[in-house]
């Protein structure tokens, strides 16, 4: 009766009078009145932000023998439900009671799973519907498709991919946009470009979608491509379009090229867009380029955790481990929340300080103070921190007493910090550990090698060879990118595909002369390979990063930082190389390699020495 009596006031006064009257009971002999069921009707389609006043209605409803037996009112109630966001299993409840639901009533509950945190339940409810022989219509697989995407079942999404080509749905745009962004967002960028190329009509959400989808996938260069045709065909790019193309430029170290995307987005007013905001700050940090990145940030209307954190990972790994503390305290003084991924931040940064007690006691209040559960990330900066500050014992212990299992990259940290700092016995029991969760790796061929090396075992180090080639485990190619104007240019080693190679190679000859005489010495052990020692050397004036530096070099003005972006680690002679061609040329040269940045300038590096 107290919610009958609170909606009284939703209800005219003529309908009070027909609650007075008791005309409205539900019985054989006297059934629902039409007026009160478009009340009701009229009542839910009014409710458009209140889940407190949804459920009086639905009470209101039931109270006066309004039932869901009838059609209408059930698909307007699971609509009103799905439309405000209330939880799924209200929506399920009140599912289960209606008799024969319709196909609007099924798109609607498969529409709710879909924006739900919980999409499985989506394609469980398709497969009851089509027992219920209730035939799916163009609404349907739109919305099953996006659960679908969710879940990142591409196996389902290809099975409901036939269901459509089936039943005769392919053509339609909104089936085809949800198609291709399933396979984009599953990672599968030829299928998804495949469904693009046979579309005969093309709206923004098609191109957003397989821009998005080769970005986020590794394909930044193909991303650029279709953008350029994007553009060719006359479509104005939205804020969508920038995040995209902000990513592929991020992943390619595209900074003259992101700097373009950045006053086209100030163009077209999307600077007050979170989203684009965040990606451009993002954009900047992963381009070495953190004073920019703090500018964006500083210059922020809105600033939410995804923006502070986006900025302390970045100084972090940019090697501002004190800058990154300091921006974390000034959050928390703020009051905003940190998330486990700025926690990851704040360790990094420790590390890189070599601030052993203060990370330790960051971990502890994560946990602590904020209540998020470890992930394998910070146990890994935990790791690298201890390994940082030459405790190599006490951060095998730490491995050992972890509650979750070591992956390959901890004991890889380990690993390295056994070839830094020369713990044989640990880095044998460290590469045993990787043998058998990542046996192809070929990086750790080259740090257990190193290590060996390092104590002059080169017996061992001959063994490490001949087993790599033994167990066919091949050396991941590295390469070198660099962006001169409006290009980004790719670089192998040895790379002689290049129309200035003649140039280049004459000036890479010049720059070891040159480092000789800063008395710079080849670290040819670091070669895995069986050649002569003269070999060795020329091998290792050849690398992908001093070919791209030595390129630069040739067609940028003096004094101009040179930015490359490297797929593996760097090497021992090419990071001991570049600190001296930083300070012979009198360059800043920023390296972000396959573990880090490396910002050069003046014969010294960022990382000092530990990477």
């Amino acid at each position: 009766m107290k919610v009958c009596y609170k909606l009284s006031s939703l209800v005219h006064s003529h309908t009070s009078m027909f609650l007075a009257t008791n005309l409205l009971s539900t019985t054989p002999e006297n059934p629902l009145p039409y007026y009160l069921l478009t009340k009701c009707i009229a009542l839910l389609q009014s409710c458009a932000s209140s889940k407190h006043k949804l459920r009086q209605i639905h009470a209101f409803s039931i109270r006066h023998g309004v039932s869901l037996h009838n059609p209408d009112m059930a698909k307007h109630l699971i609509f009103t439900i799905v439309s405000l966001s209330a939880p799924m299993s209200y929506a399920h409840n009140v599912f289960t009671m209606i008799h024969n639901p319709n196909v609007f009533t099924w798109n609607t509950m498969i529409r709710g799973y879909a924006e739900s945190q919980n999409p499985s339940p989506a394609l469980h409810l398709y497969r009851q519907m089509i027992v219920s022989c209730v035939e799916p219509d163009t609404h349907t697989y739109p919305f099953l498709l996006k659960a679908i995407s969710k879940s990142l079942n591409v196996r389902e999404g290809e099975a409901i991919h036939s269901v459509t080509i089936r039943n005769g749905f392919q053509s339609l745009l909104f089936v085809q946009n949800s198609l291709l962004h399933i396979y984009a967002a599953c990672g599968c960028t030829e299928s998804a470009y495949k469904v693009f190329e046979l579309m005969k009509e093309r709206d923004l959400v098609a191109w957003n979608s397989v821009i998005n989808g080769f970005a986020l996938n590794g394909r930044p260069n193909e991303a650029l491509t279709l953008f350029r045709e994007m553009s060719v065909e006359g479509l104005e790019p939205d804020g969508f379009t920038v995040v995209s193309l902000l990513s592929a430029c991020a992943e390619l170290g595209a900074l003259e090229l992101g700097r373009r995307v950045h006053v086209y987005l100030l163009k077209v007013g999307l600077k007050e867009n979170s989203y684009v905001t965040n990606s451009l700050l993002d954009l900047y940090a992963k381009c070495g380029t953190i004073r920019e990145a703090q500018q964006v940030f500083s210059e922020m209307s809105e600033r939410n955790a995804v923006s502070w954190t986006s900025l302390i990972v970045g100084l972090a790994v940019n090697g501002f481990g004190e800058e990154a503390l300091e921006l974390f305290k000034e959050m928390e003084g703020q009051g905003l929340v940190p998330t486990e991924i700025t926690f990851v931040g704040v360790l990094y940064a420790c590390s890189h300080c070599g601030m052993l007690d203060e990370g330790f006691n960051y971990f502890r209040r994560m946990k602590e103070e904020y209540g998020i559960m470890p992930r394998i990330e910070h146990y890994g900066c935990v790791v690298d921190l201890l390994s940082r500050a030459g405790l190599v014992k006490q951060a095998y212990e730490y491995i050992q007493n972890m509650p979750v299992q070591p992956n390959a990259v901890i004991w890889r940290t380990l690993l390295a910090a056994c070839t830094k700092h020369g713990y044989l016995d640990l880095g044998e029991i460290a590469r045993s550990h990787i043998l058998k969760l990542e046996p192809k790796h070929s990086g750790d061929y080259v740090l257990l090698s190193n290590l060996y090396a390092s104590e002059r075992r080169w017996t061992d180090v001959q063994v490490v060879r001949r087993s790599m080639l033994m167990d066919g485990v091949k050396k991941t190619p590295g390469y070198s990118l660099v962006e001169l104007g409006n290009r980004v240019y790719e670089f192998t080693m040895g790379d002689r595909s290049h129309p200035q190679s003649r140039d280049v190679y004459a000036l890479l000859e010049k720059i070891t002369e040159l480092l000789k005489l800063e008395g710079y010495v080849p670290l040819t052990a670091n070669v895995l390979a069986d050649i002569e020692e003269e070999e060795k050397e020329q091998a290792l004036s050849y690398h992908s990063e001093k070919v791209a530096i030595a390129f630069m070099l040739l067609n940028t003005a003096p004094g101009t930082p040179i930015r490359v972006v490297k797929n593996l680690r760097v090497c021992a002679d090419c990071h001991l190389a570049i600190k001296l061609i930083s300070k012979i040329y009198d360059r800043e040269i920023v390296i972000r390699d396959g573990s880090r940045f490396h910002h050069f300038r003046g014969g010294s590096c960022s990382c000092k020495d530990y990477w």
